[in-house]
C-alpha cells in the first residue's frame, strides 16, 4: 500500500481534509486538490507523501495542471476521490437565483466532471492501466431537504456521472463507484447540530456521526482489489432523517 497515490478534491476542509490524513497516515502519497494553499498544506501537515496542488476544480486548465503534475510526480495515478462540493443558503425554487444555482452546478457538477475526465486521461494511458475513481455523492442524490433544489439536481448528475463513469470505464480497468454521506460532523453540516428544517415544515435537530467513519469508508473503497468495486454506499450517523423522508 506504501506505493498508492490518491487525489483529493476538497482537501483544505470537512470530509477532504479527515480524508486526507486517514491516507497518509496508511502509507499513501497524497495529491490535495483545493482553492486555499495555506489551507491544503495544513491538511497535509508536512507529511512526506503529501503533495499540495492549489486548483480551482471549476478551471479546466488548472484541473488538467495539476493532474499533470500528479502523474509526473508520482509517474501514476491510482485513485481519485471526487470530493469538493458547495452548497449556498436554502430558497424555494422561486427564490433561486441563477448565480446561485451556478455557484452550486458549477462546482458539484462541472468540477466533478473535469476532474474526474483528468484521471480518466491519466488512468488509461498509464501502465498498468486502471484505477479507481470515487464520487462524493449525497443523501440528497435520493431524496430533496426543502429548498435546496440546485444542491438536489447537482448531486442527482453525480450520479449519472457516476454510472457514466463506470461504464465507459470497463475497457480500461477503470471502476468508479459513489459514497452518499448523510449528516458527518464538518463546518458544512453543522447546522444539524442546531436543528434544520425537516419536510413537514417543522425544525429539528439532527444526529451526527464523526467524519473519520466518511474517511474510513473511502479507505475501504480505495482499497478493493482489482476486479471488486463498491459501486455504492451510503454512510450516515444511524438515526438521521433519511429513511422516510419526504
Amino acid at each position: 500500500m506504501t506505493e498508492q497515490s490518491i487525489i483529493i478534491t476538497g482537501a483544505g476542509s470537512g470530509i477532504g481534509r479527515v480524508t486526507a490524513r486517514h491516507f497518509l497516515q496508511n502509507g499513501w502519497r497524497v495529491g490535495l486538490i483545493g482553492r486555499r494553499q495555506d489551507a491544503l498544506a495544513e491538511a497535509g501537515g508536512g507529511h512526506d507523501g503529501a503533495l499540495v496542488l492549489p486548483c480551482d476544480v471549476t478551471d479546466e486548465g488548472a484541473v488538467d495542471a495539476a493532474f499533470a503534475r500528479a502523474a509526473a510526480e508520482w509517474g501514476r495515478i491510482d485513485v481519485l476521490f471526487n470530493n469538493a462540493g458547495a452548497n449556498v443558503p436554502p430558497r424555494s425554487v422561486d427564490e433561486t437565483t441563477l448565480d446561485d444555482w451556478r455557484t452550486v452546478i458549477d462546482v458539484n457538477v462541472t468540477g466533478m466532471f473535469l476532474c474526474a475526465r483528468a484521471a480518466f486521461r491519466q488512468m488509461r494511458a498509464q501502465s498498468p492501466q486502471g484505477g479507481r475513481i470515487i464520487n462524493n455523492g449525497s443523501i440528497s442524490a435520493h431524496v430533496p431537504r426543502p429548498g435546496m433544489v440546485a444542491y438536489t439536481v447537482s448531486k442527482h448528475a453525480v450520479t449519472g456521472l457516476t454510472r457514466t463513469v463506470s461504464l465507459d470505464g470497463r475497457p480500461f480497468g477503470i471502476a468508479c463507484g459513489q459514497i452518499d454521506i448523510g449528516n458527518a460532523l464538518t463546518d458544512m453540516a453543522a447546522a444539524q447540530t442546531k436543528g434544520v428544517t425537516q419536510a413537514d415544515g417543522s425544525t429539528r435537530v439532527e444526529p451526527v456521526m464523526d467524519a473519520v467513519e466518511v474517511a474510513r469508508a473511502v479507505w475501504h473503497m480505495a482499497g478493493m482489489p482489482e476486479g471488486a468495486n463498491v459501486q455504492f454506499m451510503t454512510v450516515m450517523a444511524t438515526n438521521m432523517p433519511f429513511i422516510g423522508r419526504g
